[in-house]
C-alpha cells in the first residue's frame, strides 16, 4: 500500500502463496492477504460489501487473528465517522486508503481526513432537529419547506429558524425556487445520520417512573421497549413510554424505580414524540440517538439491526 510508504515510509511487502484458512462465513466477507509491514508480519481484511457492525467486525478479526498467528488490519473503502470511533475504542486496528491509519501494534495513528467529519456547530433547536430527521426519513436529495412544514405541522416561522440552523452547521444547504425554499444535501440519508449525530441532541430529557394504572391511553413506546420491537432483543421487564408532557402523571411520579412489578418508565421528550412515528413505537432515528450512550454488545448490535432498515427504505426514496 503506498499510501503508508509515503505517509509513513512504511515498507509494505504482500506474501505470495495461499491466503490465511478461515472458515467459510470469514471468507464470504471479506478478502485476506498476508503482508509484511516493514518486516512485521500481518494481515489485510478488506471487506467485499458494506461494513457490518463493529462488534461483529471485531469477532470476525480476532478469529482470522488466531488462525494466522499475526495481527489483523481492517481496510475498509471508508468509514463513517460513528464507525472510526468505534474501531478506535475497540482498538481494532484499520487502514483507510489516504485517510486515515490506526496500527496500534506498530504505535501509529493517523488521521487525515475522515467521512462525514461532524460539524462543529451543535444542533439546539427541537424543531430543527425534526426537521433533519424528516429530512432523511424522506430519502435525501431534495425537499420543499413548505411540505416539511405541513408534514411536522410547524408554522413558516418555525421552519425558516430550523432550515437556517441545520444551514449553519453545514448539514444541509437551502435554495430559493419561486416564493419557497427547497432543502438539499449531496450526501446520502445514512451519510448524512452518521455525520450529524454527534452534534445533534438526545431527544428524552428526563425519565420518571409512573403507576401502570395511570397509564391509560398508551402512549408511544421508547427506549428497550421500543428497540425490541424493532429488532431482535429481548424487551425490559419495566415497560417504556415517551411522552411530550408527564404533567399527568406529575403527583405519582418518582425519580427512581420503585416496584418493577407495579411500575413503568415515561420518559418526557424534548419534542413531540409523535411527529415522526408511524405506528406504536418512537421513530428509530431518534431512538438511535437516545441509546447512543448505551455500549452494551447487545444494544448496539440491535441499533444497528434496526437502523439497516432504515437505510434499506430510505435508499428506495432518493429523488
Amino acid at each position: 500500500m503506498e499510501y503508508l510508504n509515503r505517509v509513513l515510509g512504511v515498507r509494505v511487502a504482500y506474501a505470495d502463496g495461499a491466503a490465511v484458512s478461515v472458515p467459510n462465513y470469514i471468507r464470504v466477507r471479506y478478502r485476506l492477504r498476508e503482508v509484511s509491514l516493514d518486516g512485521k508480519k500481518a494481515v489485510f481484511v478488506y471487506p467485499k460489501s458494506e461494513l457490518e457492525a463493529v462488534s461483529a467486525v471485531k469477532k470476525h478479526l480476532e478469529r482470522i487473528e488466531r488462525t494466522a498467528g499475526v495481527p489483523t488490519v481492517l481496510v475498509p473503502p471508508r468509514l463513517t465517522y460513528r464507525q472510526k470511533e468505534y474501531l478506535l475504542r475497540d482498538h481494532v486496528p484499520f487502514v483507510v486508503d489516504g485517510k486515515q491509519i490506526y496500527l496500534p501494534f506498530m504505535a501509529v495513528y493517523l488521521q487525515e481526513r475522515g467521512d462525514g467529519a461532524p460539524p462543529e456547530a451543535a444542533v439546539t433547536l427541537p424543531s430543527a432537529q425534526l426537521l433533519l430527521l424528516y429530512y432523511i426519513y424522506h430519502g435525501g436529495g431534495e425537499l420543499s419547506a413548505g411540505a416539511a412544514a405541513a408534514a411536522l405541522s410547524f408554522s413558516a416561522t418555525s421552519v425558516s429558524r430550523a432550515s437556517k440552523q441545520l444551514e449553519a452547521t453545514g448539514l444541509i444547504r437551502t435554495e430559493k425556487r419561486g416564493v419557497g425554499k427547497v432543502l438539499f444535501s449531496d450526501q446520502t440519508p445514512r451519510e448524512l445520520f452518521e455525520r450529524a449525530k454527534s452534534v445533534l441532541m438526545n431527544p428524552v430529557k428526563r425519565t420518571v417512573f409512573v403507576p401502570k394504572g395511570d397509564i391509560k391511553e398508551k402512549p408511544l413506546l421508547s427506549g428497550y421497549s421500543a428497540l425490541s420491537e424493532y429488532s431482535m432483543l429481548n424487551p425490559p421487564a419495566v415497560k417504556c413510554f415517551a411522552a411530550g408532557s408527564i404533567a399527568l402523571w406529575s403527583r405519582r411520579a418518582t425519580e427512581k424505580l420503585q416496584d418493577s412489578e407495579d411500575q413503568c418508565a415515561v420518559e418526557l421528550w424534548r419534542y413531540d414524540p409523535g411527529k415522526l412515528a408511524d405506528g406504536t413505537c418512537v421513530d428509530r432515528l431518534s431512538l438511535a440517538l437516545a441509546l447512543r450512550e448505551d455500549r452494551d454488545e447487545r444494544t448496539e448490535e440491535a441499533v444497528e439491526e434496526m437502523l439497516a432498515a432504515v437505510w434499506r427504505e430510505t435508499d428506495g426514496k432518493r429523488n
